[in-house]
């Protein structure tokens, strides 16, 4: 299985980005999936979750700012980022709920005050 996250970039405080993951292989249509994040000197952490039929979870740091969304037909998953803060500055990846112990090189997302 391959994933591939794209979307990030540097943005200021308040705006917004749009991250998305294309994971290769037949697994992605049964499987939860995740976006995770790891900041500098900080472990990773699950952001966001979404199951197989679209029940969502989310990180108490992100709720009401972040949206997870998938799109089975063409293997992806997106990660909706508003109102977009300083310590979401991470490099953000996309993997299985539970992750496997194979991770892309993620996206960077840095956001500046």
């Amino acid at each position: 299985v391959q994933l591939v996250e794209s979307g990030g970039g540097l943005v200021q405080a308040g705006g917004s980005l749009r991250l998305s993951c294309a994971a290769s292989g037949s697994t992605f249509r049964i499987n939860a999936m995740g976006w995770y994040r790891q900041a500098p000197g900080k472990q990773r952490e699950l952001v966001a979750g979404i199951t197989i039929l679209g029940s969502t979870n989310y990180a108490d740091s992100v709720k009401g700012r972040f949206t997870i969304s998938r799109e089975n037909g063409k293997d992806t998953v997106y990660l909706q980022m508003n109102s977009l803060k300083p310590e979401d500055t991470a490099v953000y990846y996309c993997n299985f709920r539970p992750p496997i112990n194979d991770w892309g090189q993620g996206t960077q997302v840095t956001v500046s005050s």
